[in-house]
């Protein structure tokens, strides 16, 4: 059985037969199935953002194929107008792209251009604020009244309210503070449960990923360089650093202890930490 999104061999070149030539994306491929929680990883440049863009359908390959339940989204226009709506893409800062005169107007934008019934899009849009925790009472304040926190979330809100089967977002908490990131992630893990989608985040918090995903896409220099289970990434934390990349700080305490001659195992949660020093000879007898 097919996985439901496949990608085969992608590439991409931009500004192909010029002196500008550059491939961001080479011969990547990569199946992802209904449900998972899978982050995406990489320095900047090394073609995270490209890579996303072409799941939905906003950047066409320069080859290879997307293919959504089998069928690749390029081989007919209207599939390509559905993945848009089934593949939802959450660009970095996207209260930046928020635009009507109220908040219920914005988040309605979405569901409104599918063609849905008025009852409809009532529905999704006090449903979709209501997973990213925006009070019914603000749906009908300007969003440019909103703090910058609220305005994340409305901006989430209308690609929820158009419910994909995949919700992308492309570092979704950069600029928050601790408590707004945390309720963010909070949200995305009630969307995902509510619904069964699938999400797929572009962060550069190792410790989010590390602690929230299924499985980690590693790209490096255009190519996908590691996809696995984030205990199997993180377990080659000096690769990572090699690559320039971060690695969530109990695993960069923990691959010290190793350097200096301590006998711990890889870990990369806080929770893994704790368990293994309970297992080491005296530590942490009493915790």
């Amino acid at each position: 059985m097919a996985s439901f999104l496949q990608v085969k061999n992608l590439t991409h070149v931009y500004s192909a037969g010029t002196p500008f030539e550059h491939k961001a994306l080479d011969s990547v491929s990569f199946c992802v199935e209904r449900g998972e929680f899978i982050g995406i990883i990489g320095h900047t440049g090394s073609g995270k953002s490209t890579l996303i863009q072409h799941l939905n359908g906003l950047l066409k390959p320069s080859s290879g194929e997307i293919l959504l339940d089998g069928q690749d989204i390029w081989s007919d226009k209207a599939l390509t107008r559905q993945a848009r709506f089934r593949v939802g893409l959450v660009f970095q800062y996207p209260e930046y792209q928020l635009f009507e005169e109220t908040v219920y107007k914005d988040i309605a934008f979405g569901p409104r251009n599918q063609k849905l019934s008025h009852e409809e899009i009532d529905k999704r849009v006090r449903e979709a604020a209501d997973f990213v925790g925006i009070p019914e009472d603000l749906l009908q304040v300007s969003p440019f009244d909103l703090s910058g926190g609220q305005k994340r979330r409305v901006a989430i809100a209308g690609v929820i309210a158009m419910e994909p089967e995949i919700l992308i977002l492309d570092e979704p908490t950069a600029g928050l503070d601790p408590a707004g990131r945390e309720e963010i992630l909070s949200n995305l893990q009630r969307y995902r449960a509510a619904k069964n989608a699938t999400i797929m985040m572009v962060s550069h918090s190792m410790n989010d990923v590390a602690r929230l995903t299924d499985r980690l896409i590693v790209m490096n220099d255009s190519r996908l360089v590691m996809d696995d289970v984030p205990a199997k990434v993180f377990d080659r934390a000096e690769e990572l650093l090699a690559m320039g990349l971060d690695i969530p700080e109990i695993t960069r305490v923990f691959l010290r202890l190793k350097q200096m001659g301590a006998d711990v195992p890889s870990v990369y949660t806080i929770d893994q930490a704790v368990d293994a020093l309970r297992k080491m000879p005296g530590g942490m007898r009493h915790a």
